[in-house]
């Protein structure tokens, strides 16, 4: 039998909100409580001993009243001393006073029938032997506190005076002294509590009401995204110190030859030629704006970020003008492809025509040759690139490059041994486009005035896994002792705004750590190699 299914239902954490107002409480009421012991325990021990002080001093002043030691002395028959303690415990608010004499009988009492016996406690021995102190002890009124002060007459000590509070009402004196602590305590509770609720507010509307976990959440989304995206990003606060940068930066920085962690650094001094920092004077957005990043040509957005209405900072995102000079390059080859496309979609029904008309005549000889001619043209150009170029983003893109060319005349010889495989990787894929294309137009370049227009073209998947690419025309060459100068931006041999393809298949061979060689010779033509690494394929698209 089936055991039935638990459902545990998982426990919500608590909110940010409920979370700050138990912190705040817990430690404001440890503090007050920590404070209020402490305070009150203090208060006691002073009102205590404020206590034992007072009836210290009334046994003190009692004690040398002449009353006192003339009936000490010679006996108090008159009941002189005990009217006298009696007045002065009404205004002194003492539970009683004691005049004793040094055998411990008593002349002075509240009760004036104890009058003339013993002292009760056995506490008053250390004061018939001349010392003052206090203590507590259980009496004829109940437990008290006791001060015990010896008479003199002169040098001579002639009895004690004991005067006594209940600790009843020490006990009560105390807890009267300590409400207020208590007050002040319950009104630190209440405006901790206040302070506890409005701190936790103004936390979550700073944090515009989202929780942990919610800020963790975003900020890993942020992460993954700036990782993600082609664009370098780079962020700077108000004070234009940089704070956040992505990959992308970071690779177009390192290779445009500014080195170090940017992050913290002034943006104009890390990056002396932009205008990003003009934002923060103008707050004003600019887009696709040409700057240069040393000597990178980038294209750049300026957009101001702004938190409540208050500019707090700015944002940019940049691309590589050379890599969005490739990127038209490919949307201008594949429109070209479409088009040629569209051009053989028409020819080819005219084929068809032409096929119907000789089966509709029976001219099956001329058919036969007919056919043949058309199978030669598949088999030279598009058959052999289905067969070579598994690719069909390269493959589209090769037959394109391949149909112009033999639109003007040249002659094209196609070799190859392992095909290449499809492109995983768009950084390689964009980095063959780029040499491809760049590649064949300078050929062509080099060709097109010749009587004669060759071109030999190789590619293979080499067994140590490179793409290799080569080129190979009849041209005039070169005739130079530093070939690396063609790879140089605006180096051309031809007049006007050029020199930009073999800069930028160097770009593109570099991206992807491949090689280039090229080898030329005046009157003997130029041979141009490629070669670049790709390893993360699937080999069941060779055949």
């Amino acid at each position: 039998m089936a055991k039935p299914f638990n459902y545990v239902k998982k426990k919500k954490p608590y909110q940010l909100k409920t979370l700050i107002i138990l912190l705040v409480s817990i430690v404001v009421i440890i503090a007050l409580l920590l404070t209020g012991l402490l305070v009150g325990y203090d208060s006691a021990q002073r009102t205590e001993r404020t206590l034992e002080e007072k009836a210290r001093t009334i046994a003190a002043t009692i004690g040398q009243t002449p009353d006192v030691i003339n009936g000490l002395r010679n006996g108090d028959d008159s009941g002189s001393v005990q009217a006298f303690t009696k007045e002065v415990q009404a205004l002194t608010d003492v539970h009683y006073i004691v005049v004793m004499d040094m055998n411990s009988i008593r002349l002075s009492h509240p009760n004036e029938a104890l009058i003339g016996q013993r002292f009760i406690g056995d506490d008053q021995d250390r004061a018939l032997e001349g010392e003052s102190y206090t203590s507590v002890a259980v009496g004829t009124l109940g437990e008290s506190m006791r001060a015990f002060v010896p008479v003199y007459d002169g040098e001579e000590q002639i009895g004690v005076v004991s005067t006594g509070i209940l600790t009843s009402q020490i006990r009560a004196t105390i807890f009267d002294s300590q409400k207020y602590i208590l007050y002040g305590l319950t009104l630190g509770l209440v405006v901790g509590m206040i302070g506890a609720l409005l701190l936790a507010q103004k936390v979550k509307n700073a944090l515009n009401g989202l929780e942990p976990r919610e800020i963790s959440q975003l900020l890993k989304e942020r992460e993954a995204m700036l990782a993600s995206v082609r664009e370098g990003v780079i962020a700077i606060d108000d004070s234009g110190k940089i704070v956040v940068v992505n990959r992308a930066a970071l690779s177009m920085f390192n290779r445009a030859g500014l080195r170090g962690d940017p992050i913290g650094q002034h943006v104009a001094s890390f990056m002396p030629n932009t205008r990003l920092h003009d934002v923060l004077v103008h707050e004003e957005m600019k887009l696709d704006q040409p700057e240069k990043l040393n000597q990178m040509e980038i294209v750049i957005n300026h957009v101001p970020v702004k938190t409540a209405g208050k500019l707090v900072g700015a944002l940019a995102t940049f691309r590589d003008k050379t890599e969005l000079t490739v990127m038209l390059e490919q949307l201008s080859g594949a429109k070209t492809y479409a088009e040629t496309l569209r051009g053989h979609t028409h020819e080819f029904m005219n084929k068809l025509h032409v096929i119907s008309a000789m089966v509709y005549t029976e001219s099956y000889d001329e058919l036969q040759s007919y056919i043949n001619t058309i199978s030669d043209f598949y088999q030279k150009d598009v058959g052999w690139i289905s067969d070579y170029v598994k690719d069909p983003v390269l493959a589209g893109y090769l037959l394109n490059k391949l149909s112009f060319l033999e639109e003007q005349g040249v002659e094209i010889d196609l070799t190859g041994e392992m095909p290449w495989p499809s492109i995983k990787q768009p950084e390689v894929l964009d980095s063959l486009i780029t040499v491809i294309g760049n590649s064949l137009d300078n050929a062509y370049e080099a060709i097109k005035d010749q009587d004669e227009q060759e071109l030999q073209i190789d590619l293979t998947y080499s067994d140590d896994n490179n793409l290799e690419w080569t080129v190979i025309d009849n041209g005039p060459g070169l005739e130079t002792d530093h070939p690396e100068t063609w790879l140089q931006k605006k180096k051309s041999t031809k007049s006007g705004d050029r020199g930009y393809g073999m800069y930028l298949i160097q770009e593109a061979i570099t991206r992807t750590h491949g090689k280039l060689e090229i080898e030329s010779e005046k009157g003997e033509g130029m041979t141009f190699k490629a070669r670049i690494p790709y390893t993360n394929h699937d080999t069941s698209t060779y055949y």
